[in-house]
C-alpha cells in the first residue's frame, strides 16, 4: 500500500511489470507491443491513472495479475510510491512467459523454511525437485501441517496451492515470511530479481 509519493519529470527509470496477456488492463484495451512506446496524459495518479510498474520485482509481483513477466523502461513524469510507480510514458523491453519461474520460486520460499517444522520427507522431495508425480502426497502432508498451525507448513501448501503461478508464488511468499521473518523476506528479494533478470536477458537475446 503506498502511503506517500513524489515526481520525478527527468529521469528514466527500468523496472517490473506483470500482466495475464497481451494487452493492457482496467480498460485501456491497448496491445503490449515490445519496443513501442505508450503514452498518457497527466496528471498521475497512483493505482488509478499512469503506466505502473515496480523497482523490485517482488514488489511487482504483489500486484500481479497473471504470469506474464515485462522489463518496462518509465520516463516523461513519474510519480513514485513506496512499492511501486506509475509515469506518463512507458517501453516495454522485453516480455516473458515467467510460469516455470514463478513456480521454481514458490518452492524455494517455501524450502527457505523447511528448518522450522518436521517437514514429511515427500514434502521435502517435492520442493527441490517439482516433480509433479508426489505433488498431491506433498499437498496433503503440507496442508495437514498448514491445519495444525504450522506456519512453515502453509508456506509449502501455498506453493501449489493455486492454478494461477503468480498467485502461488505470492502466497507462498507471505507464508515464508510469516513463519521466517525478515530475513526470508530479504532472500526473496534477491531470489526473484535474479530468476527476473535471467529470464528477461534471454528473452532480449531470442527476440527479433
Amino acid at each position: 500500500m503506498t502511503t506517500g509519493s513524489y515526481l520525478d519529470e527527468t529521469s528514466k527509470v527500468l523496472a517490473w511489470w506483470f500482466a495475464a496477456g497481451d494487452t493492457m488492463p482496467n480498460g485501456d484495451g491497448r496491445k503490449i507491443v515490445v519496443g513501442e512506446k505508450l503514452t498518457v496524459s497527466p496528471p498521475l495518479v497512483l493505482c488509478k491513472h499512469g503506466f505502473h510498474g515496480s523497482k523490485l520485482c517482488l514488489d511487482a509481483l504483489q500486484y500481479a495479475h497473471g504470469p506474464w513477466l515485462h522489463r518496462p523502461r518509465h520516463s516523461g513524469e513519474i510519480l513514485y510510491g513506496d512499492d511501486k510507480l506509475c509515469s506518463t510514458e512507458r517501453t516495454i523491453l522485453a516480455r516473458v512467459d515467467f510460469t516455470p519461474q514463478l513456480r521454481l520460486f514458490a518452492r524455494q520460499c517455501a524450502s527457505d523454511v523447511l528448518h522450522l517444522w518436521n517437514a514429511p520427507e515427500v514434502v521435502r522431495d517435492y520442493l527441490a525437485t517439482g516433480d509433479e508425480a508426489l505433488q498431491g502426497a506433498a499437498r496433503r502432508a503440507a496442508w495437514a501441517a498448514r491445519y495444525a498451525g504450522a506456519a512453515a507448513g502453509a508456506a509449502a501448501w501455498a506453493a501449489w496451492a493455486s492454478g494461477d503461478a503468480a498467485w502461488a508464488a505470492r502466497d507462498a511468499a507471505w507464508a515464508a515470511r510469516d513463519a521466517g521473518g525478515a530475513a526470508a523476506g530479504e532472500k526473496q528479494v534477491a531470489s526473484l530479481e535474479a530468476l527476473a533478470l535471467v529470464a528477461v536477458a534471454a528473452a532480449m537475446e531470442v527476440a527479433p
